[in-house]
């Protein structure tokens, strides 16, 4: 297995990992998202304010993780503004329990901290919250997010 970044060449099927992920949450599949999909993870990628990272096994993505970036006021705690919103952690349910989501978030944690970002937040699912709570993820009133001193 390795992880690589997602490029706009797997728009297609970083379109159904995204769709497996919401049922998997319990969301309902209508209505039909694909275009919408599409068209974010073409927005995304091009402009690079998502760095979504896949794990592929004999030629097969078998999990996903992103981090998407997005401007924010600057702050005192936050000087640059720019914050860091882990989404789209989704493991192939052949794949599950093996550490696979695990090792994805560490390396988006990595990726947030070299570009000097301290928090990370995130929406935890009932599946996600014990991997994120393994990485360092604390609940927080709004969101789980971790926070770093670089």
């Amino acid at each position: 297995m390795n992880v690589r970044l997602a490029t706009l060449e797997d728009i297609p099927t970083l379109v159904e990992l995204r769709k497996s992920q919401l049922i998997d949450e319990g969301s309902i599949p209508t209505p039909n998202i694909d275009k919408e999909l599409e068209t974010f993870f073409l927005d995304m990628l091009t402009n690079q304010s998502l760095y979504q990272l896949l794990a592929v096994d004999n030629d097969s993505i078998i999990a996903s993780g992103a981090i998407v970036y997005y401007p924010f006021p600057p702050s005192f705690s936050n000087p640059s503004g720019e914050r860091a919103y882990v989404t789209n952690i989704y493991t192939h349910p052949n794949y599950r329990r093996r550490g696979i989501s695990q090792a994805i978030l560490n390396l988006l944690i990595e990726n947030a901290k070299s570009r000097n970002i301290k928090k990370i937040f995130l929406a935890a699912s009932t599946l996600g919250k014990p991997v994120y709570e393994k990485v360092g993820f604390e609940e927080a009133p709004e969101w789980m997010e971790i926070n770093y001193d670089v």
